[in-house]
């Protein structure tokens, strides 16, 4: 899935347009929820080196929330890393190269989407 595949998926799936909070970085896209603001996906441009990767052209890259129970095992795919500039302990950063299939990113996305979500309180019984 390339970025605008990606950026297309989640504005069907998940209902939510791209925000573009920095003027130094105008292409990054943050795709958060509407009712607690909280971001479930990051899409961006980072030098391949940053991510230890040769060259330093830049790379589109997404971040998601993952359940960190997973991130050991994820890591150890081709095109994911550690997340670039979030928590390494609770984010992923996946290459939007074609080397995750469109299943896994889909997938990704979903967990982000409900990690962040608001969370509904049960109603207590006595």
């Amino acid at each position: 899935m390339n970025r605008g595949e990606l950026e297309s998926f989640i504005v069907e799936n998940f209902g939510v347009d791209a925000d573009y909070p920095w003027a130094r970085y105008p292409t990054h896209a943050v795709f958060r929820h509407g009712d607690n603001r909280k971001w479930f996906a990051l899409i961006m441009d980072v030098p391949r080196n940053r991510l230890g990767l040769q060259g330093a052209e830049p790379l589109a890259v997404l971040n998601v929330k993952c359940d960190p129970f997973l991130i050991g095992s994820l890591r150890e795919e081709p095109g994911c890393f550690p997340a670039y500039h979030m928590s390494k302990d609770t984010w992923i950063t996946v290459a939007l190269d074609g080397s995750v299939a469109d299943g896994m990113i889909a997938m990704l996305l979903d967990m982000s989407y409900q990690l962040t979500a608001s969370k509904t309180r049960g109603s207590r019984t006595k």
